[in-house]
């Protein structure tokens, strides 16, 4: 192979691996999309005395409308795995890492999914506690894709952010556990009291799946420095 035929190859892989880069920020922002359109769809309620959450269907709309978008990103990413942009080993581990970030959004899905067909409501007593629940929840998930640019980037701090990460999950999992105490605990229909416990568990699950990926990319980070 001629010396013009090296370059040509090489530029046109470089372009490709780009193009997943930049393919990759996309999908962080619109995950970014995402949490906002989800947040305002739990507020919706969580901050209506009675209720009535007029704006939820708006904002699940809304919502789907990003993951859509989010759905159509991943998918010319691994279209342009499969055609080989990166060199095996990488290929492998920016699909496994693609596939689990996009768990995160599927979460997002199941939570409204479940508010919005089983006609679950908040009970006041647990407002407070289900706020600080989603607000760690969504500060993992603004953190895990500093990690991500981090990583894209090849710059130093992942390992700290997935120690801030772990943590969070681990103040999430008290928070679930003091939640599902308190239901029980209370005088509600057994039945709301299972429906709450399914809603509350799906919550826990955004942090989970934040920390398991967060040790995903510290894992492929620490492979490519060998």
């Amino acid at each position: 192979m001629n010396e013009n035929k090296v370059a040509a190859m090489f530029d046109f892989l470089f372009k490709k691996e780009h193009r997943v880069e930049t393919l990759i920020f996309e999908y962080m922002d619109t995950l970014k999309l995402i949490q906002e359109s989800f947040l305002d769809a739990i507020n919706a309620c969580l901050e209506d005395e009675d209720h009535k959450c007029e704006d939820f269907e708006f904002l699940i709309t809304q919502t789907h409308k990003h993951e859509s978008r989010a759905d159509d990103i991943r998918d010319e990413i691994n279209n342009l795995m499969y055609s080989k942009a990166l060199i095996p080993d990488s290929r492998g581990d920016i699909m496994r890492l693609i596939e689990s970030i996009d768990m995160i959004p599927h979460f997002f899905e199941r939570i409204l999914f479940i508010m919005q067909t089983q006609r679950v409501s908040i009970p006041d007593f647990l407002v407070l506690d289900v706020k600080d629940l989603i607000r760690i929840s969504l500060e993992s998930c603004d953190l895990l894709s500093k990690q991500m640019a981090l990583h894209l980037k090849q710059k130093l701090g992942i390992r700290s952010l997935l120690s801030i990460i772990d943590t969070n999950e681990s103040h999430c999992d008290h928070i679930e556990r003091r939640i599902i105490t308190k239901i029980f605990d209370s005088d509600l229909d057994p039945f709301v009291k299972l429906q709450l416990k399914e809603l509350i568990i799906t919550m826990g699950g955004i942090s989970d799946q934040a920390d398991r990926v967060s040790k995903q990319i510290n894992i492929i980070s620490m492979k490519r420095r060998v």
